[in-house]
């Protein structure tokens, strides 16, 4: 069963490729639009192409079985009118809810007529990465609202979800709404970055905009879009832990304790 993982360089999908093969899968098939510098897992079949231009892609699914789509609304109805013709019968993408800008992934992959599994994770833990300038240089955290609440969950965790899934073919037709372990104020992030360094990491109450230009540095043009969708919806749409990646791995998800801890060295500068 040869699997096919797009994205196979970014933050996610490599994760998926070091999964797949961790976990004795063969073969695994990597799209990347730069083999020479993708770096892979030695083993790892390398396909040069792109899910934004779709004439690169024949060969890459050429024997597939099943694939990961990377979240690219502009190519994936293209990419999966090709995977279904080159005979790929199953996919599970990293998209989101209609309503949401990977929406349109979502609607392409049911419409594609493959047998599919969404996954809609909610917060990142990578997300707190924007702090770690700030964190590094005042040890403070400023943001708007400090009782907005999340349930971050760790990008490995949601590759090792996708790995399974590929492996197992559970969860056919389903939405895997993806949460981490434990649902946290902004405050309890700051406090458990705190514990991780070695030193209190204070939140501080700051206006929207004072907040946009704080991230600038870290998240360029998409931090007015981090305010605005993901920490605002932190207050407006309160949220619940589950244990799906547990339930589907086999393994509990990781804590932002735990994550803090790994990262410890970023935060601390």
């Amino acid at each position: 069963m040869t699997i096919l993982v797009t994205g196979a360089t970014a933050n996610i999908g490599r994760r998926v490729v070091d999964h797949l093969v961790a976990a004795g899968a063969g073969p695994v098939r990597a799209l990347t639009v730069d083999p020479g510098r993708a770096a892979l897992p030695a083993g790892v079949e390398v396909a040069r192409g792109s899910l934004r231009r779709p004439g690169t892609l024949p060969a890459a699914f050429a024997g597939v079985d099943r694939m990961y789509l990377a979240p690219t609304p502009e190519g994936s109805a293209d990419a999966l009118r090709l995977a279904r013709d080159a005979g790929v019968t199953r996919v599970v993408d990293l998209s989101g809810e209609p309503v949401t800008w990977w929406g349109a992934v979502s609607s392409a992959v049911e419409d594609s007529g493959l047998a599919w599994t969404h996954l809609w994770p909610g917060d990142f833990m990578e997300n707190s990465l924007g702090w770690a300038a700030q964190v590094a240089a005042t040890r403070t955290v400023r943001e708007p609202w400090p009782h907005g609440r999340s349930a971050p969950i760790a990008m490995d965790d949601i590759a090792r979800v996708a790995a399974s899934l590929l492996l197992s073919g559970d969860h056919v037709g389903a939405a895997l709404s993806l949460t981490g372990p434990e649902v946290l104020t902004r405050v309890e992030l700051a406090d458990r970055i705190g514990d991780a360094v070695g030193a209190p990491v204070e939140f501080v109450t700051v206006t929207r905009d004072e907040a946009v230009a704080g991230l600038a540095g870290e998240m360029g043009e998409d931090a007015a879009w981090y305010v605005d969708t993901i920490l605002a919806g932190c207050v407006d749409n309160p949220v619940r832990a589950n244990r799906l990646v547990e339930d589907v791995t086999g393994r509990p998800a990781t804590t932002f304790a735990a994550w803090a801890r790994a990262n410890a060295t970023t935060f601390a500068g």
